[in-house]
């Protein structure tokens, strides 16, 4: 160990641990084992006075990696939070003395549990360096925000009015996006009866005002580069004027397109102009300007209308939408109010297949529209047949019959649909294809793309990756507003259909999170889901095979190429995932924090007991975000883990390198357990694609076992959700039953 390095443990006796271990051992073990240069007990290492003993070390003492063993890491996370050296944490709550049994019987391979867990915190922190800032660069408070509307122009005034400057990019030459066109919008304030103003007009008023708002109308971004913190983006003109800004984060709010029904005969689109979409309604009503809705073919006042919902959605025919928008059955609510405000005792009806009616005006809107007289009818239409009059067909659901009616005007409920720009997936997929045909194949998914919005200067593509339905990849559940592309936040419809008030909400949210952002490059931080990491990704170019691994695999596009085709690491653009080092089959890529290192000299210092002691060993890898949680809230619950395992947190199962499998298996351990999170399209995976790399990689481990002559089932790989309370201590157990039938491993013999 070096001279300016100082190893020294801490080990807390509270919460029962004191009463179940024997701490005078764990303290041996720490020095005799985990070669720590000293180790202290604390009745309560979490409390001010524990807190404050580690503090005075580090401050006095000069200790510079600290190895902490008390509860699981998840657990007093502030308390712990020693940013100025290197920590580690040894789970003895939650790992040990909580899932097992506290009988006479079981003392021993408690004991030994812990144990080991001292030997692994030792051992990985001994292989740590304390993370320090990269200094690429200063704080940069610059938001971009492309698109002007509802969504773009929220997002503006929440940055803005944190005090952050913002650059709004609006291609068309005026604010305000699809809403500027409306009438009215849905109510979002209580008691949900009637249709209320926009606030367009007001918002376009105050951005105007705001000193700390610079507005670009008629542009569009030509090119990104960079990264959090230091982005250079190029914004261009239809004069073809450009000027290139200084940016810290982008949210991109974009919006929608609306489906196109020409192409759905039945309906007539495009045979009359009294068949219109619900968008080219609003239209209607503001040209009338208070007074009468007229009917576009005579200028008549409209005394009858029927709202046909769903065209063109949830369908599994060809170029339709597979999805619904959820929000058309309230908009044609409102729209159905229009007429019985301006056109008195306008005949209203909403004929629908399955009424949605969500979000926060909901129940009480659809209930204020049957007071106002407005119908509401079950059925499937069959056709429209235009005339001096419209005739609607349909089949009604409720009676089982053939139906028609006669209106004025029908109006189509037609869906949203994304402006995302093109899929840079599909753009890699010419670059990666492996023979021609594959590439024409590829291309040709290429020419239907459309424009690109973000220009981005990256390996991975010019654009935000995307969902299976063309909406930017932003999860619900692991990080929403946060795309593949660090520092760059979704917002809006381009996310997901929503109305006015959900697209009001979610751009003050991207504006949160893009303003948490650029706050962190500038301290070199990561973003979620490790916010506060200081660590970035280094390899060692002597050992490099430049085998693109690394570039092509990161979920996150943090990783391009220099001239020489090695792999350039962007610190403020990497999330910390781990998905490059899982990848790299020579081992050359490493986080000062974690590392092949870190993680395998966890594994070679557990114990392995002979073969004559019947002592089992399952190395348990968890992802840190869902299936460590899952074993700690087992172990709240009282669920048993058989004594044979030993868990080691990885940040993602896309960072387990094989190299940790075949190295336990060579050192005896008899059975291997990875954890990782769901995949798919409903994926739960925090780093996205890194669960699916790393099951991938998984899945392969066959060869490697067949070369060292063991059994298949000796390895084995889960999706595990943070809810598998029971579920995910089941699957080690299952590997110990596992163990029991086939035997151990031969290598300790």
């Amino acid at each position: 160990m070096a001279d300016d390095k100082k190893f020294v443990g801490y080990i807390c006796t509270g919460c029962g641990i004191g009463d179940r271990l024997d701490a005078g051992q764990l303290e041996t073990i720490a020095t005799r084992d985990g070669k720590m240069q000293s180790c202290r007990q604390h009745e309560m290492l979490c409390n001010k006075e524990g807190v404050q003993m580690i503090r005075d070390d580090i401050t006095n003492d000069g200790v510079t990696h600290v190895m902490v063993a008390a509860c699981s890491r998840r657990a007093k996370v502030e308390a712990f939070n020693f940013t100025d050296v290197a920590i580690s944490r040894a789970n003895l709550r939650e790992g040990v003395i909580w899932v097992r049994p506290d009988t006479d019987e079981n003392r021993e391979t408690t004991q030994e549990m812990a144990e080991d867990y001292i030997r692994m915190g030792c051992a990985e922190v001994k292989f740590m360096t304390r993370p320090s800032p990269s200094g690429e660069q200063e704080l940069n408070k610059h938001i971009l925000v492309v698109g002007g509307g509802i969504t773009g122009m929220t997002a503006a005034l929440e940055s803005s009015a944190a005090g952050y400057p913002v650059h709004l990019v609006e291609q068309m030459g005026t604010l305000g996006g699809h809403a500027a066109g409306y009438y009215k919008s849905i109510p979002t304030r209580s008691p949900y009866t009637d249709p209320q103003d926009t606030g367009v007009a007001q918002m376009i008023a105050d951005i105007q005002a705001s000193d700390n708002i610079s507005v670009h109308l008629n542009s569009k971004v030509t090119r990104t580069q960079g990264a959090p913190g230091r982005f250079e983006v190029e914004i261009a003109t239809e004069s073809d004027s450009t000027a290139t800004l200084s940016i810290g984060a982008i949210i991109q709010a974009t919006g929608f397109n609306l489906y196109d029904p020409s192409a759905l005969t039945q309906y007539r689109y495009g045979q009359s102009t009294d068949i219109v979409t619900n968008e080219e309604l609003e239209k209607l009503v503001k040209e009338a300007d208070g007074g009468s809705i007229k009917r576009p073919s005579d200028g008549k006042e409209i005394r009858s209308v029927a709202f046909l919902q769903n065209v063109g959605q949830n369908s599994v025919e060809d170029n339709q939408l597979p999805y619904h928008s959820g929000i058309g059955d309230l908009i044609a609510i409102k729209q159905a109010m229009y007429f019985k405000e301006l056109n008195g005792n306008c005949d209203t009806t909403i004929l629908f297949d399955n009424l949605r009616a969500p979000g926060a005006a909901g129940e009480d809107f659809y209930r204020a529209g049957q007071q106002k007289m407005v119908t509401f009818a079950k059925g499937s239409v069959t056709e429209v047949v235009p005339g001096n009059t419209l005739e609607v067909k349909f089949k009604d659901l409720i009676l089982n019959d053939d139906a028609s009616m006669q209106c004025d005007l029908v109006v189509l409920d037609v869906g949203m649909m994304p402006n995302t720009g093109p899929d840079p997936y599909a753009q890699l997929a010419v670059d990666e294809a492996e023979d021609e045909t594959e590439k024409e194949k590829a291309r040709q998914l290429l020419e239907h793309a459309p424009p690109s919005i973000l220009n981005l200067d990256y390996r991975q593509g010019t654009d935000l990756p995307h969902l299976k339905y063309g909406f930017t990849d932003s999860h619900f559940i692991c990080f929403p507003y946060e795309t593949r592309r660090t520092g760059i936040y979704a917002a809006g419809p381009t996310r997901r259909p929503m109305d006015m008030r959900q697209a009001t909400d979610d751009a003050a949210g991207a504006a949160m999170k893009a303003i948490q952002a650029a706050e962190n490059a500038g301290k070199g931080l990561a973003a979620h889901p490790r916010a506060g990491d200081l660590s970035y990704p280094s390899f060692r170019k002597e050992g490099c095979t430049q085998c693109k691994r690394c570039t092509v695999e990161c979920p996150f596009g943090a990783i391009n190429e220099d001239e020489q085709r090695y792999p350039m690491f962007n610190e403020a653009r990497c999330r910390r995932c781990g998905t490059c080092m899982g990848a790299c089959p020579v081992r050359v890529i490493s986080f000062e924090n974690y590392s092949v290192d870190t993680v395998g000299q966890q594994i070679k210092s557990c114990e392995i007991p002979e073969e004559w002691d019947e002592k089992p060993r399952i190395l348990v890898l968890a992802c840190e975000n869902d299936a460590y949680p899952a074993l700690d809230q087992a172990a709240m619950n009282g669920v048993e883990i058989n004594p044979w395992a030993r868990v080691i947190p990885v940040r993602c199962l896309g960072s387990v390198n094989l190299s940790w499998i075949t190295d336990s298996l060579n050192n005896g351990y008899d059975g291997i357990v990875l954890m990782g999170c769901q995949k798919g399209e409903d994926y739960q995976c925090h780093f996205v694609k890194g669960s699916e790399m790393g099951l991938e990689r998984m899945s392969k481990v066959g060869d490697t076992l067949q070369t060292l002559d063991l059994e298949p089932e000796r390895v084995a790989s889960y999706e595990v959700a943070i809810t598998d309370i029971q579920r995910a201590p089941k699957l080690i157990n299952d590997m110990a039953d596992t163990v029991g039938k086939i035997g151990l491993s031969p290598f300790k013999f």
